[in-house]
């Protein structure tokens, strides 16, 4: 595996002097993903904790460096049957956007199919009670095979794909009955066609693939979201700031090597690089990505503010009182990462739901597929044949 041949530069030192590493994975498409590769990595000896963002797909994982190390961890997330790499920006950027093209192509095949397969079955439901002959019927339901079919096969390669992974890693989740249910639906609708029957399921099993998708690609578009929104958080957060020395001269540090009561200067036009405390000077100051007032506020000497703001007028001398990770802008941003990772109560009845929904369903329906009391019954002889006999 070259791609995870050297990942030194890609993890961080944890706490108590564990290691720590963000990846992403891709294939993440339900809350049962999470669950499996959780807590399929939590098994491994020396991983202290794995925590998988569904909204983002990036998986933070802690581990000892005397029991295990990154290279074995990514082997394991394989095998459970997920690709992971190191988290890159800019690759996340260009796998989101290149995924919701591919979701945007296979909705307009699904929805493109099942307007044409509808308007077949309309046509074949109206026929039934009139005059429609069997040759006629016939034809169109093999027309509806004819777009349905390859509609299908392009269509439900998101669901597909994602229902092979977790079969491979002898695992289940959501879209294994989804990927089943689709492809009987469609070959019995093929045997039906071919044995002149009166009804297929064309119709049906498109338009799922349809609202499944249409469904896939509002989740999608809502996680972009999502992460724009943390993005343009971040991008609030000055880089670099205007430090003044003991003999009153500037210099231009990183933010990340302010320390308290160190003193820099917010010249107008700049974003405030700490929080803290004004010494000198007097200007307006926006406040709108702390407070979402978007008045600027007139502050002087004596006023506090906060990282992230925004100054208009004049120049200002801060005392530091927080910066880096302290900020307040920064514990925004871990409050907002927090509720995207947590898991509601309802969200964990449904991960334990989905454990069990597939194959007690699937198991349920094979074992009561060999009995049909409608069947059977048929086959046996009513009271009145059973009086003329």
């Amino acid at each position: 595996m070259a791609e995870t041949a050297d990942l030194s530069m890609f993890v961080e030192p944890g706490v108590a002097g564990a290691s720590h590493m963000t990846l992403a994975v891709d294939g993440v498409a339900c809350a049962g993903c999470i669950r499996k590769i959780e807590s399929g990595l939590t098994k491994l000896p020396g991983v202290i904790d794995a925590r998988l963002n569904f909204t983002q797909r990036r998986l933070a994982v802690d581990w000892r460096n005397d029991e295990i190390d990154a290279t074995r961890i990514i082997e394991a997330i394989e095998a459970i049957g997920y690709h992971a790499h190191p988290f890159a920006p800019e690759r996340a950027e260009a796998d989101e956007t290149r995924q919701a093209k591919w979701l945007l192509k296979c909705l307009a095949v699904a929805g493109f199919a099942a307007m044409n397969v509808m308007l077949l079955s309309i046509s074949v439901w109206s026929g039934n009670v009139s005059d429609m002959t069997p040759e006629t019927r016939d034809l169109f339901h093999w027309l509806s095979a004819l777009i349905a079919l390859p509609a299908a096969a392009y269509a439900g390669q998101p669901f597909f794909q994602s229902a092979l992974r977790a079969l491979r890693a002898r695992h289940t989740n959501m879209d294994v009955p989804i990927t089943i249910g689709v492809v009987l639906a469609l070959g019995l609708s093929v045997y039906e066609t071919a044995t002149h029957a009166d009804h297929v399921y064309f119709d049906s099993a498109i338009m799922l693939l349809f609202f499944l998708l249409c469904g896939r690609y509002l989740e999608q578009a809502m996680r972009r979201k999502t992460r724009l929104f943390a993005g343009n958080l971040a991008s609030h957060k000055a880089e670099f700031a205007h430090r003044l020395d003991g003999k009153g001269e500037l210099t231009h540090v990183p933010v990340a090597a302010l320390q308290p009561n160190d003193q820099v200067l917010v010249r107008p036009g700049e974003v405030v690089p700490a929080d803290g405390t004004i010494v000198d000077g007097a200007s307006a100051i926006d406040e709108s990505l702390v407070t979402g007032e978007t008045t600027p506020r007139a502050v002087a000497a004596g006023a506090k503010v906060y990282a992230g703001s925004i100054n208009f007028s004049g120049a200002l001398t801060l005392q530091v009182s927080a910066a880096g990770s302290g900020t307040l802008v920064d514990e925004i941003e871990r409050l907002l990462q927090k509720a995207i990772e947590a898991k509601s109560r309802t969200v964990r009845l449904a991960d334990r739901a989905a454990r069990l929904y597939a194959p007690v369903v699937h198991a349920t329906a094979a074992i009561r597929a060999p009995w049909n009391p409608a069947v059977e019954n048929s086959s046996q002889p009513t009271k009145v044949e059973a009086a003329r006999t």
